[in-house]
C-alpha cells in the first residue's frame, strides 16, 4: 500500500473512531507500520476531522520525519512494535463501556459470547501508568505479547492487528462485548461458554483469520 493511501486509511480509521463514539475532543490515536516507518495521527488534534496531509511520518523510535508532532501516545506504539512483529497497526481508543471496565479493574476474560473468543481472546487490565510516559510504555510492552487487546486502568483502551483495519475491528469488537458483558452483568446472570464449546470457537481461529497472539496460553474454561 502507497505512503497516501495509508494515510488516507489513518484518517478514515480515526473518522470511525469519532463517529462511533469511541473517542471525543482530541482523544485517541492511530498508527499503521510500513517497513521503517510509522505513519501516526498528531498531537493535539480532533480525529474526526483530519486530511492526509495532517498524519505524522515517524522512524521505529517515534522520531518525526514528516508532518508536525506525533501523538503524545507515540511511546506506547513504538513499545508494542517493538514486541509484536506480527503486528502493523495500533489504536487507542477511550470507548465509554470498556474503558468502565478498565476503571472499575475489571478484565474482559470470561468466554461469554462466541464472536470475541474468536476475534479478541482474553482482554486483560494494564495497571495505570501515566499517560504520554515510558511508563505507560513499559506496562503495555509486558502484556501485549499475549493479547491483541488491552484495557488501561483508568484510561482506556487499546487494540493490535496486522492491519489498521483489523485493529479497528477488534477495537469496535471490543466495546461491543463491554456492553453485552455489562448488560448481563445488571441482569445478574453471565452464563460462560462449556469448555467444549470454547474448544470448538478457537479452533476456528486460524482458519478465520484469528491467529493468537504469540505469547497467548489458551483460555482457562469452566466446564
Amino acid at each position: 500500500m502507497s505512503a497516501d493511501s495509508l494515510r488516507a486509511e489513518v484518517v478514515e480509521i480515526g473518522r470511525r473512531l469519532y463517529a462511533k463514539g469511541l473517542i471525543a475532543g482530541n482523544e485517541g490515536n492511530v498508527s499503521v507500520r510500513d517497513g521503517d516507518r510509522l505513519y501516526v495521527t498528531p498531537g493535539g488534534a480532533c480525529k474526526g476531522f483530519l486530511a492526509p496531509g495532517d498524519v505524522v511520518t515517524t522512524d521505529l523510535e517515534g522520531r518525526s520525519e514528516r508532518g508536525g508532532h506525533a501523538s503524545s501516545e507515540i511511546l506506547m506504539h513504538v513499545a508494542v512494535y517493538r514486541r509484536r512483529p506480527d503486528v502493523s497497526a495500533v489504536v487507542h481508543a477511550h470507548p465509554p463501556v470498556a474503558t468502565g471496565f478498565a476503571v472499575a479493574g475489571i478484565p474482559l476474560d470470561r468466554p461469554v459470547l462466541a464472536e470475541p473468543v474468536v476475534t479478541l481472546g482474553p482482554v486483560p487490565v494494564v495497571p495505570f501508568g501515566t499517560p504520554s510516559t515510558p511508563d505507560l510504555a513499559e506496562r503495555v510492552a509486558a502484556a501485549i505479547p499475549s493479547a491483541h487487546a488491552l484495557l488501561l486502568a483508568n484510561h482506556g483502551a487499546l487494540t493490535v492487528g496486522e492491519t489498521l483495519k483489523r485493529a479497528w475491528e477488534r477495537m469496535e469488537t471490543l466495546e461491543q462485548f463491554a456492553r453485552i458483558a455489562l448488560v448481563a452483568r445488571l441482569l445478574g446472570v453471565s452464563n460462560e461458554l462449556s469448555a467444549e464449546a470454547v474448544a470448538a470457537l478457537e479452533a476456528l481461529r486460524g482458519p478465520s483469520g484469528y491467529p493468537l497472539p504469540p505469547g497467548a496460553a489458551r483460555r482457562p474454561t469452566r466446564s
